[in-house]
């Protein structure tokens, strides 16, 4: 069932926006940087710096977690920060931190003995 919250949008638009949502997380680029804006905001030098990507890559990738609302932007002077977005996003990785390591990395460590 589609969540009530949720008026006058189409059940093809809302699954349209969950794959968007969803493939979001779903680039290793991305995670990457979301975990390294969990340590606090930073600029795109400091994420290429930290990252080891090419100035293009972060750049592209900053404009989708933006776009999505997973990061939010901050002008000083002549720098834009980019930090997660508090409400939203750091809670989610929380909780996903919490089922990976309950279910996912215990399947990553079973592969791996079993090698």
């Amino acid at each position: 069932m589609i969540n009530k919250h949720i008026h006058n949008v189409s059940e093809n638009e809302i699954y349209e926006a969950y794959k968007l949502f969803f493939n979001t997380f779903s680039s290793e680029s991305r995670l990457r940087i979301l975990n390294l804006l969990r340590k606090g905001k930073k600029n795109v030098s400091e994420i290429i710096k930290e990252t080891k990507y090419e100035q293009s890559v972060v750049s592209h990738n900053l404009k989708r977690l933006k776009l999505c609302g997973f990061v939010v932007q901050e002008i000083k002077g002549k720098y834009r920060y980019y930090k997660l977005n508090e409400k939203t996003i750091k809670p989610i990785l929380s909780l996903i931190d919490k089922h990976m390591v309950k279910h996912c990395l215990m399947i990553i460590k079973g592969m791996k003995g079993g090698k």
